[in-house]
This record gives structure tokens, sequence and C-alpha cells, in this order.
């Protein structure tokens, strides 16, 4: 895995989505900050750490 590209929407019922692009990945929190911790938690659900040098988010 290079890289995960995830597409951030606000989500009707409130909070936002975030989808990855070429993977189900698919997560969402109440704010940025909580959204961003999921992403995290998701990435390490699919993947083995081993295979993960690095997450960033912006």
């Amino acid at each position: 895995m290079n890289e995960l590209i995830f597409i951030i929407e606000e989500s009707l019922d409130g909070g936002f989505e975030a989808k990855a692009i070429g993977t189900s990945i698919y997560t969402h929190g109440d704010d940025i900050y909580d959204l961003k911790n999921k992403i995290v938690d998701a990435v390490n659900c699919h993947f083995d750490k081993n295979d993960i040098t690095r997450i960033l988010i912006k």
C-alpha cells in the first residue's frame, strides 16, 4: 500500500463522512477532529500494522 486518499464530505445527518478511494473504508465523525481519529482507527483495522509506514492527515 503506497497511499490512501479519502474524500471527506459533510453528512446530511450532521458531522462528517470519509470514504477511501480504491478500497472499502468508510467512517464518520461528529466533527473534523473526531473524523481524523476514526480514519486512523479504520485504516489500522483494515491493514496489518507492518504494512502501514505512516498516516498523515492534514
